[in-house]
């Protein structure tokens, strides 16, 4: 174990080049994990295979300094209840004119991060249409606890 006192900060999806996954699922994961005793960050990656960049399995990187009291926060695995193929069904049902507009849409990646301060009480899955939030042709964002869609871009 890392850090007794370790929560998750983020969550993202990787893409992995040549992997097709299934919907709500990701070929490669990283999460962010932070310990406000030792004040240092973590980042643990997980891969389904190897690939670029990846090892298959679960690596931790580098310790960095991390400072608490920052826009993102840590917060309690025990919040998450909702996982992302649950998360992809409910983002695709409220962007139905999106998802089933013609042509053909870019690949969907998933965020998980808790924003203190914001209007979200709890931690909420960004389900971005791209590669990033700025970069998404859409996204959704749903509650981790209750699975209902709190915003959509």
């Amino acid at each position: 174990m890392w850090a007794p006192d370790s929560l998750p900060l983020t969550v993202r999806s990787l893409p992995v080049a040549g992997l097709h996954a299934e919907a709500g699922k990701a070929g490669a994961w990283e999460i962010v994990f932070v310990s406000e005793s030792t004040g240092r960050a973590r980042t643990y990656t997980w891969s389904a295979v190897e690939a670029e960049g990846l090892h298959k399995g679960v690596f931790p990187g580098p310790q960095e300094t991390w400072r608490a009291g920052g826009a993102k926060q840590p917060f309690s695995p025990a919040l998450l209840k909702v996982d992302t193929p649950e998360t992809l069904d409910a983002a695709a049902k409220s962007a139905e004119a999106y998802v089933n507009k013609p042509g053909t849409r870019p690949p969907v990646n998933f965020m998980l991060e808790y924003e203190a301060g914001t209007r979200f009480p709890n931690p909420i899955w960004r389900v971005l249409w791209g590669g990033s939030v700025s970069s998404a042709e859409y996204s959704a964002a749903v509650d981790a606890t209750t699975g209902k869609v709190v915003a959509r871009d």
